[in-house]
């Protein structure tokens, strides 16, 4: 890999933009990497919070063992150590308004028995309750999850609305099925095997950032950070000029520019993109106080504020999805909301400990069928530039799993351009 193919230009150094750079890199390119920001990684970020006194990521993602680009591409980096995770499907569940528990409990192969096992289905529920999730396996462009299963019962109430929730950053009787059947297809369909959560260790940058950074500088890419991309400057057929903050960049015919920006940003350089323009937030709430022992790692959340809390071993956290209705609250009434789910969990004092919160408030589109439709291919009308991003035209909603995804896709696009033309 020293580059016989020549240069590439990948914009945006989010995982989007990781992956194409790798990909590109392993097929011979000669990459330079831009990022606007001082540092990589976009909304899979980690940072030392001064007021915790500790380094924490903006989020807390959690990924499945079943994510087949994310252990991919960890592999690929050398960080497939970095994921923590259980050995088997475990979820458990509290209910804060009585105070049920139960774990979910999925077996490992796709032969779902566990539906029939009391212990690990949800209260409630009986097998048939789950046979309507296939429905969402089958569901076309245009139907809403609301459309195509019923949303009220203990398996709505008690499960799925959580899940979705979670998985598409929506509210979930709004989301999309088809999305919702992705998810259903690439997760429970396949058994626990492919179901059991893990999470980045000790943190996001340190498993999908760093590793990746020192991958591409080794295998000979230029990594240019703090470095904004202003506007492009376009033929009928290609891109000719890349025009960043710190000077011009002429761009040869063939050479390949991958844009992996926000979906906001690349609508504003790319004339006539019709990108998704409804983006919900999510809003993290991290708490110095370490959880007692034997907590579980996540634990999912019914009818209070948050939807998981997670327990690190110096603090605890929790996360709220499709959370804009939070966002004109007080900060500390609002932690105060969610410390008080992590103590239905874990028990112990109510007295809220020191508290961060961290809101990304356009962290995903929204995943409605009206949105997913406005969602981008990965190849544009000229011939060498080509989009990455959880929001172009993945077939998931936006996950870490579908950012990654999106730039291997970017980066074949690409290959097989370079290819016809010859």
């Amino acid at each position: 890999m020293t580059g016989g193919r020549g240069p590439a230009h990948v914009v945006g150094a989010g995982l989007a933009g990781l992956s194409a750079a790798i990909a590109l890199t392993e097929a011979g390119y000669r990459v330079t990497l831009s990022e606007a920001a001082r540092q990589a990684g976009g909304r899979c970020r980690s940072y030392h919070d001064p007021k915790l006194g500790m380094t924490i990521d903006n989020g807390n993602h959690l990924v499945l063992s079943g994510n087949r680009a994310v252990h991919a591409y960890l592999e690929t980096i050398g960080a497939s150590d970095r994921l923590a995770g259980s050995s088997e499907a475990r979820f458990p569940y509290v209910d804060v308004r009585d105070g049920a528990r139960w774990v979910l409990h999925p077996n490992a192969g796709p032969l779902p028995w566990w539906l029939f096992a009391k212990t690990r289905r949800v209260p409630g529920t009986t097998p048939s309750d789950y046979l309507g999730l296939a429905r969402l396996l089958r569901a076309t462009a245009g139907r809403t999850i609301g459309d195509v299963i019923p949303t009220r019962g203990p398996l709505w109430d008690r499960l799925l609305d959580n899940f979705f929730v979670s998985a598409l950053n929506t509210p979930a009787a709004e989301g999309s099925a088809q999305l919702a059947g992705a998810i259903v297809r690439e997760t429970l369909a396949k058994g626990g095997r492919a179901c059991r959560p893990m999470i980045a260790e000790p943190t996001l940058a340190a498993a999908f950032v760093d590793p990746a950074l020192a991958w591409l500088e080794a295998h000979g890419a230029t990594i240019r950070l703090g470095r904004r991309l202003r506007a492009l400057a376009l033929s009928d057929t290609r891109i000719v000029s890349l025009d960043f903050a710190d000077g011009r960049e002429e761009i040869a015919p063939g050479v390949p520019t991958i844009l992996a920006v926000p979906a906001w940003v690349a609508v504003d350089l790319v004339p006539d993109l019709v990108v998704p323009d409804q983006h919900h937030a999510i809003v993290n709430a991290h708490f110095l106080s370490p959880p007692p022992a034997g907590a579980a790692p996540v634990t999912g959340i019914i009818g209070g504020t948050a939807e998981w809390v997670f327990a690190f071993p110096d603090r605890r956290s929790t996360t709220t999805s499709a959370a804009d209705a939070l966002l004109a609250d007080d900060r500390e009434a609002l932690a105060t909301r969610l410390w008080a789910d992590v103590v239905a969990v874990h028990g112990g004092p109510k007295t809220l400990p020191v508290w961060q919160l961290v809101i990304e408030k356009r962290a995903t589109f929204a995943a409605t069928p009206e949105q997913d439709l406005r969602r981008p291919c990965a190849k544009t009308r000229w011939d060498d530039l080509f989009l990455a991003g959880d929001w172009t035209k993945t077939g998931l909603p936006a996950t870490i799993e579908g950012a990654l995804r999106s730039g291997r896709a970017a980066a074949a696009c690409a290959l097989e351009a370079k290819r016809v033309a010859r």
